[in-house]
């Protein structure tokens, strides 16, 4: 290759090559774009794959004794393979739009110029005024060899008008894209009316492509993150109903016993039943501000409704129920009734007069880079591979936590009798505001 020329256009379509291999991977492998978008772009990049290999290997067969049809058989796949994206362009836009292709005035409008360059570009050898091709495979350029171009620059003009028009039906992302695939291959058409730059053409069809796609691959991804950030509200929806319905179903007994015992003490020790009447007070207020609540909480908060609850169940079980804390570490946020049902759940299955008094212990601790809640309890313990209405509480409350703040909770069985919840609150839920 002493001609510098055909050294600047085989290296020209070998970065095109290159350019289209590397778009045709990115297609193949990149997860967040649609199966009809994949489709497409596979499509897109695998013409212009056999575009640009025809023309490197029309090229090196220049340099041997190769049968002269076989070159210009190469010479017209090439023309063909790289006026295809047109067709597939217009249907890109019409499928981005929601638009009928087979009833589309623009996508017929487009393959019928498509077809008279095709015609005009299988006449071209039988007529010199087009192009002719040299007994050592050299073609030149005819008087008229600007023909054929027209119908594919009227398709490409056409392709812009029909984008403009369908502007608002677009995001600005796809409409870019839109633009910048058609403007380059246009004006290098337009200039090679005139200037032979067809090596430039190539380049610019798979540069406008890859433009094209990533611009599209990232509006796609951009609505994907916004699709799972429309299931992640719902889930924590979904979530929030659930503790509302989990305060609605206050165990009918628990209140029963606290008004009774209050009316009980009101004679007895009246000094006693306004404080269980405060404690129950503000166990109800925590419950109804957890429903109200749509986001995590402080854990002096949640820890506060739970020492209201523990209070009202001990002034009715007196020594039956020994509860001790040990919260060094209140720096936090979690998702309300996290903590509180865990401990009445515990007291609802372990408490038993027949049994010795039943200890509860809460504490909190700091690891590497989360913090960990203990609630320990010294009763029988109880079987989770069942789905009774305990264990699906417990459940609900290991959803809320993965889903509003990342954490998790672990339930396992005290070695000395009882059950160990851990609940575990990732360093993200740090409580910043104090």
């Amino acid at each position: 290759m002493n001609n510098w020329v055909e050294l600047l256009s085989f290296s020209t379509f070998g970065a095109a090559l290159l350019l289209s291999a590397i778009g045709l991977w990115f297609t193949v492998v990149i997860p967040g774009i649609d199966h009809w978008s994949r489709r497409f772009f596979m499509s897109y990049f695998i013409v212009f794959l056999l575009g640009c290999l025809s023309n490197i290997i029309e090229v090196i067969f220049q340099y041997y004794n190769v049968p002269r049809a076989v070159f210009i058989f190469l010479l017209l796949l090439e023309s063909l393979l790289l006026s295809l994206p047109l067709l597939m362009l217009t249907a890109y836009l019409l499928h981005c739009c929601g638009e009928n292709i087979r009833t589309s005035k623009l996508f017929h409008a487009v393959l019928v110029l498509w077809a008279v360059f095709a015609a005009l570009l299988v006449s071209t050898l039988f007529i010199d005024d087009f192009m002719y091709i040299t007994p050592d495979d050299q073609y030149f350029r005819g008087s008229l060899y600007w023909l054929p171009l027209v119908p594919i620059i009227v398709a490409m003009l056409l392709n812009f008008i029909g984008t403009m028009r369908r502007r608002t039906q677009l995001s600005r992302k796809v409409f870019l894209a839109f633009i910048i695939a058609i403007l380059p291959i246009t004006v290098t058409l337009i200039v090679h009316l005139f200037i032979d730059v067809f090596p430039l053409i190539d380049v610019s069809y798979v540069l406008s492509a890859l433009a094209m796609y990533s611009f599209i691959l990232s509006d796609q991804i951009e609505q994907d993150r916004r699709q799972q950030q429309k299931i992640v509200r719902q889930q924590q929806e979904i979530a929030h109903e659930r503790a509302s319905v989990m305060v609605l179903q206050m165990r009918p007994h628990f209140i029963y016993n606290t008004l009774m015992s209050i009316y009980s003490l009101c004679r007895l020790d009246p000094q006693k039943a306004q404080q269980i009447t405060m404690d129950f007070t503000n166990y109800l207020r925590k419950n109804f501000n957890a429903v109200a609540s749509e986001s995590t909480i402080p854990f002096s908060t949640e820890l506060e409704h739970t020492r209201a609850y523990l209070a009202v169940e001990q002034a009715q079980y007196e020594d039956m129920l020994i509860v001790d804390y040990d919260t060094p570490f209140t720096n936090f946020r979690l998702p309300p009734l996290t903590l509180q049902p865990i401990v009445e759940n515990a007291v609802k299955h372990s408490m038993n007069p027949n049994y010795e008094s039943l200890h509860i212990s809460i504490r909190t601790r700091r690891t590497d880079s989360v913090t960990e809640i203990i609630v320990e309890d010294t009763g029988p313990g109880f079987d989770l591979s069942n789905d009774s209405k305990p264990h699906i509480t417990l459940k609900n409350i290991q959803q809320r936590l993965v889903i509003m703040c990342g954490g998790s909770m672990s339930i396992i069985p005290r070695k000395e009798g009882g059950t160990v919840v851990t609940l575990t609150i990732p360093d993200s839920a740090l409580d910043v505001s104090r």
